[in-house]
């Protein structure tokens, strides 16, 4: 979670709503990302999807059963289908999206029963520190 709060706050610097993501296989880092919505000006520029490609790409598949991702902010329905869609082995995430969060808070899509894959799932670790960078962010944002 260390290098994804990095990811977030280096993001929070250049304008970008800060969330970052390290996708892991055992201790080994094969990915970090944060979001980059506005530097690309790509609406699916999100820290969790960049983080997905670029282990994708590292690792030559596209599948990462057996890989960890860990992000700052409970992913989106977006990310939470790319992370089924990657067949990730687990998802550790820092705060809770209470607007948006597709993994527990507003709808569950990494755990639906329908689905043909559901990782592992952790959420709430280092809540205070990822929520608390987020607060900041958007508290300067409104003056």
């Amino acid at each position: 979670m260390t290098l994804a709060l990095h990811e977030a706050r280096e993001a929070a610097l250049v304008g970008e709503v800060p969330v970052g993501a390290v996708v892991l296989c055992g201790v080994d880092v094969v990915a970090l990302a944060q979001n980059r919505m506005m530097r690309d000006g790509d609406a699916t520029s999100h820290a969790e999807l960049l983080a997905l490609r670029e282990a994708a790409r590292t690792l030559g598949a596209a599948r990462l059963t057996e890989c960890t991702l860990v992000v700052t902010l409970e992913p989106c329905a977006m990310c939470a289908g790319a992370i089924v869609l990657a067949r990730v082995g687990s998802l550790v995430f820092g705060a809770w999206d209470e607007k948006a969060g597709m993994c527990g808070s507003v709808g569950d899509v990494v755990r639906h029963p329908k689905l043909n894959h559901r990782p592992q799932v952790r959420g709430g670790v280092q809540e205070a520190e990822s929520g608390a960078i987020l607060k900041a962010f958007f508290a300067a944002r409104r003056g």
